[in-house]
C-alpha cells in the first residue's frame, strides 16, 4: 500500500502538491491563545515530510504562484505604499525604512559570525522576519551567483530548513516582545496610554456623545404632540435639539400621506416623523418625552450598509468631525473604516482623518447611500466576478520590466521577474483605489492569490528540499534557533526604542507600527488584546506598507551582501 502510494505521488507530483496544502491549512489553523504555527510554516513542514518520497516538481510551478502572490501583495499594500512617502505619513513610513534596515543588517551580521551560507542566511532572515515572500527573490539571486549546478541545489535545499527552523519564534516571540515585554522595557501602560489617546482625540468634539452615534443606529416613528417643541420648526433645526448627536428626520406622514422630508421641511403638529439616529438617543432621550407610534408602512425603507471606496480629493486629509458637518453625511452612519493591506479597522473617532484609498462602511437609507457615494468615491457593492484581464495584464506588463537588465560596470542589475510582479501590484494598487472603475478583485479573490500563491510556492521548495532536510536540520538546528531568537528580538528592541526616543511616536501607537515595519500581523493582535484598544492599528497601515515592500526586496539583497 504504501508503495503504491509513494509511486502514485512520484508519477502525479500535483497530488502531493494539494496534499501539502490540506495539512497546511489543517494543522495552521490550530492555535494557543492566540498563537500557533500558521498556514505557511505547516505547509513547509508538511512539505517537507512528503517531500523524503522523493517527488520532482517542474520549478516553473513555483515561479507561476509566486509571480501572481506578488501582484497580490502589492495590489492591496499599494494605495498604503503611496500614502506612505506622502507628507502626512513620511515620520512612519521613515521609520519604517529604518526598522527594515535593523531586520536586514541584524541577520547579515548574525550569518558572518555564524558561518553560515547563502541559503543559511537567506532562510534565517526570512524566517525571524516572518517575511516568507523574501525566499522567492532569494531564490532568484542565488540562481544568479553561477554556482555550479550541485551547489546551487545545496544552497537553495538550505534555505527552508534555516526559515523553518526560526520561523516560529520569529511569529511567536515578536508577538510577545512586543504587546508584553515592549511596554514594560519603556514603561507604558498600553491600554491606559490608548485610553488616554482616545480621550485627546475625542474632548474636543461633539460627534455622536463618546462616539456612540457612529455605531448602533435605528428608524423610528414618533407623533409630533400639539404643544411639543418642534412645531413650526424645519427638521434641521428640530434635529439640532437632540445634544450631543446626530439625528435624521427621513421622512413623515401627514393626513395620512407620506412624504420625503428635507433639511427645510416645516414640522406640523400632528405629523409623525421617522427618525433615524443612535439607539440609545432614541430610547433614552426621546423616548421619555415624544409620543412613539408604529407605523410600518413609514418605516418600510430601504436601507442598506455599502463599502465605499475614498476617491474625493476635497475628503482627502479631512477629519471625521469635519465630514459630519458637510451636506452629503446627512442621513448616513459611519460603521467601519478599513484601511491598508490587512484590512486593518481604524477607530472611529471624531480626530480621525480620512484618505484617499480608505474602505468607509457606510449604513443608512439606499437613498440617502447613493447620494453621499456620489461626493464620497464609488461604492464597491459585494461581487464575485474578478477582472482577471486586468491581472494578466498587469502581471505581464510587471514581469516584462522585471525581466531587463541593466549592466552598469559589468554588474547585472535587474529587478526580476518578481521583483517587476510586486512593483506592478504597488502601482496597480494604487491606481484602483483613486479610480476604482477598472481591476476589481473581490476580497476573496486576492486572499486566494495571497495566500493560496504564496503556499504552493513554499509547497513547491519544501517537497524539492525535502531529501536533504533530516541531514540539514541534524546539523544546524539548535544553535540556528538560537541565534533565530537573536536575529528576532534584537531589531524589534532597537525598533521599540528609536520609535519612542529618536521619531518621539506616541505610546498608544508606537508598538502597532513596530508591528506593521516588520509586518507581523500576529503582534498586532496580540497588541490590541493587550491595550483593549483598536487604537495602535493607526500605527500599523503605513508602516505595514513600507515594510511588506522592503522586507520582500532585502531577499535579494541578503544574497549579495552575503554572497
Amino acid at each position: 500500500m504504501f508503495e503504491w502510494f509513494t509511486a502514485t505521488l512520484q508519477k502525479y507530483p500535483e497530488i502531493a502538491l494539494f496534499l501539502s496544502l490540506a495539512i497546511g491549512y489543517f494543522v495552521g489553523k490550530f492555535t494557543y491563545k492566540g498563537l500557533g504555527l500558521g498556514a505557511v510554516t505547516s505547509t513547509l513542514l508538511a512539505a517537507v515530510v512528503i517531500g523524503q518520497l522523493g517527488i520532482v516538481i517542474s520549478p516553473n510551478v513555483k515561479s507561476v504562484f509566486f509571480l501572481m502572490f506578488l501582484f497580490a501583495v502589492g495590489y492591496g499594500v499599494g494605495p498604503q505604499f503611496v500614502r506612505g512617502i506622502a507628507s502626512d505619513g513620511l515620520p512612519q513610513a521613515a521609520f519604517a525604512v529604518v526598522v527594515c534596515i535593523y531586520c536586514l543588517a541584524v541577520p547579515v551580521i548574525i550569518a558572518m559570525l555564524a558561518g553560515y551560507d547563502v541559503g543559511s542566511a537567506a532562510g534565517l532572515y526570512a524566517g525571524t522576519q516572518t517575511i516568507s515572500a523574501s525566499m522567492g527573490l532569494a531564490t532568484d539571486a542565488i540562481n544568479r551567483l553561477g554556482l555550479p549546478a550541485d551547489q546551487t541545489a545545496t544552497t537553495l535545499n538550505a534555505m527552508p530548513i534555516a526559515y523553518a527552523v526560526t520561523y516560529i519564534f520569529g511569529t511567536a516571540g515578536s508577538a510577545v516582545i512586543l504587546a508584553l515585554i515592549g511596554p514594560r522595557l519603556l514603561g507604558i501602560d498600553l491600554a491606559a496610554a490608548c485610553k488616554d489617546y482616545e480621550t485627546r482625540h475625542s474632548a474636543a468634539a461633539e460627534l455622536g456623545g463618546a462616539g456612540s452615534a457612529w455605531h448602533r443606529f435605528e428608524l423610528r416613528a414618533y407623533r409630533i404632540k400639539p404643544d411639543g417643541p418642534v412645531v413650526g420648526l424645519t427638521a434641521t433645526q428640530a434635529e439640532a435639539l437632540v445634544p450631543n448627536a446626530r439625528v435624521f428626520i427621513e421622512r413623515f406622514r401627514r393626513n395620512g400621506t407620506i412624504q420625503e422630508a428635507t433639511a427645510e421641511t416645516t414640522l406640523q403638529a400632528g405629523d409623525v416623523v421617522a427618525l433615524v439616529g443612535p439607539r440609545d438617543v432614541l430610547v433614552d432621550v426621546l423616548g421619555r418625552e415624544a409620543e412613539e407610534i408604529n407605523d410600518p408602512e413609514l418605516l418600510n425603507v430601504p436601507a442598506e450598509g455599502v463599502d465605499v471606496y475614498v476617491t474625493s480629493k476635497e475628503l482627502d486629509g479631512k477629519q471625521l468631525s469635519e465630514i459630519a458637518k458637510l451636506p452629503l453625511a446627512r442621513g448616513i452612519f459611519l460603521r467601519k473604516i478599513v484601511r491598508g493591506a490587512t484590512a486593518a479597522v481604524i477607530p472611529i473617532l471624531p480626530n480621525t482623518t480620512i484618505h484617499r484609498g480608505d474602505i468607509l462602511t457606510l449604513v443608512g437609507r439606499s437613498k440617502d447611500i447613493a447620494a453621499a457615494t456620489t461626493n464620497i468615491g464609488y461604492a464597491d457593492r459585494a461581487t464575485d466576478v474578478a477582472d482577471v484581464a486586468f491581472i494578466g495584464a498587469a502581471i505581464t506588463l510587471g514581469a516584462l520590466i522585471g525581466s531587463l537588465v541593466l549592466n552598469i560596470a559589468g554588474v547585472p542589475l535587474t529587478l526580476s521577474t518578481a521583483g517587476g510582479a510586486l512593483i506592478a501590484g504597488l502601482v496597480f494598487g494604487w491606481l484602483r483605489s483613486v479610480h476604482p472603475t477598472f481591476g476589481r478583485i473581490p476580497s476573496s479573490t486576492v486572499w486566494f492569490m495571497n495566500s493560496v500563491g504564496l503556499n504552493i510556492f513554499i509547497a513547491v521548495v519544501g517537497i524539492s528540499a525535502g531529501p536533504g532536510f533530516v541531514a540539514g536540520l541534524k546539523e544546524l538546528g539548535v544553535s540556528l534557533f538560537l541565534w533565530g531568537v537573536l536575529a528576532t528580538t534584537i531589531p524589534l528592541i532597537l525598533a521599540m526604542y528609536t520609535g519612542r526616543y529618536l521619531f518621539k511616536f506616541d505610546p498608544a501607537i508606537l508598538f502597532g507600527a513596530c508591528a506593521g515595519a516588520r509586518t507581523t500581523t500576529a503582534a498586532l493582535g496580540m497588541i490590541t488584546d493587550s491595550a483593549k484598544s483598536q487604537v495602535p492599528a493607526l500605527g500599523y497601515t503605513v508602516t505595514y506598507a513600507i515594510g511588506n515592500t522592503l522586507l520582500t526586496i532585502w531577499g535579494m539583497v541578503i544574497v549579495m551582501l552575503v554572497a
